[in-house]
């Protein structure tokens, strides 16, 4: 087990700056000296059940971040098989297998939530997409302190009920305050009703821009959205496509979609007419950037997971252990 303190006592500009330091000097006592909380109680003239909140204060804010890593347990050998097998590096989170698909969602969520910091840092452009698992992960961010970085929006979220504005920059919103970084929305519907407009809306400067930011992109963070799955990717129940579309999708043999861009088992997406409407990048566009972390939860996604795989859009996945042992049995 390591820990890593994240000595920064700005980094929460909403919690006081005194009770900052107090956790940041507890954990430095705590986990690198070892001291116990009675003998931390006195040296900071508190008491014990203070030096337990700010403990867990520390924890909680990021300045304290742990790992566990273990060569024995089942989780390790999946992401070594993983990373074996499929050239990506898996970080399993440990879900029973009688856990509900929403109670799984979460807990990967959350666990993603505490990773993202390890990716994300100052002088970056951090691409993400808006859906289900997204909104989850966003819920359970920790704030880390980052300079001149930008959360890009990756693909409009507009349909015939909503602009799907007020759903987007909330998601994206606590991206930013998270991370302390400037947020660039693409408002734009998801999908166009005819490649003509998307196309003629393409060469608009204001829109020029925002493109040359994705295809700049640092990290590119997304979720996998299926149509078998029994917590809905939002694509697929949000009001986003219409009877014909299902049955295009159908007849094309999609398997899932990354930013509402669809693809095949083999990963292909050429030569799906629904692309041609798309406002998400296209794959080629999204496999410049150098980190592409892809969060999954739910064995129903296993044939969604493959398919990006087989794309080449993924380069760092979490997901729980149910779905990680399938995808590993299944090679």
């Amino acid at each position: 087990m390591t820990w890593t303190p994240q000595d920064d006592p700005d980094r929460s500009p909403e919690v006081p700056a005194g009770k900052t330091r107090d956790a940041l000097r507890a954990a430095h006592l705590y986990y690198m000296q070892d001291l116990t909380m009675d003998a931390i109680a006195a040296e900071l003239h508190t008491s014990r059940s203070s030096v337990s909140r700010l403990l867990s204060h520390a924890r909680a804010s990021g300045l304290v971040e742990i790992s566990i890593h273990s060569p024995l347990d089942l989780p390790s050998r999946l992401e070594q098989e993983i990373l074996a097998r499929h050239e990506i590096a898996a970080h399993v989170v440990p879900v029973p297998d009688q856990a509900s698909d929403v109670d799984r969602l979460d807990r990967v969520a959350l666990s993603a939530a505490r990773i993202l910091g390890r990716f994300i840092d100052s002088n970056q452009l951090v691409g993400v997409a808006w859906g289900s698992t997204m909104s989850a992960v966003s819920r359970h961010l920790v704030p880390k302190s980052t300079h001149n970085s930008e959360i890009v929006q990756l693909n409009g979220a507009g349909n015939l009920r909503t602009t799907g504005i007020l759903y987007a920059s909330e998601l994206l919103r606590r991206f930013g305050d998270a991370f302390g970084a400037k947020v660039q929305q693409f408002p734009v519907p998801a999908f166009f009703d005819d490649p003509a407009t998307k196309e003629a809306f393409w060469r608009e400067r204001s829109t020029k821009r925002l493109l040359e930011l994705q295809g700049r992109l640092d990290v590119a963070l997304f979720g996998v959205g299926s149509p078998f799955a029994e917590v809905a990717s939002r694509v697929y129940q949000g009001g986003y496509l219409e009877r014909e579309d299902y049955a295009a999708l159908s007849a094309d043999g999609v398997v899932g979609d990354v930013a509402t861009v669809f693809y095949r088992a083999d990963g292909s997406s050429e030569g799906i007419p629904l692309n041609e409407r798309a406002t998400g990048p296209d794959f080629g566009v999204l496999r410049r950037a150098p980190r592409r972390i892809c969060v999954v939860s739910g064995r129903a996604k296993l044939p969604s997971l493959r398919g990006a795989i087989a794309a080449g859009l993924i380069t760092d996945l979490i997901t729980d252990e149910g779905t990680a042992r399938a995808l590993v049995e299944h090679a």
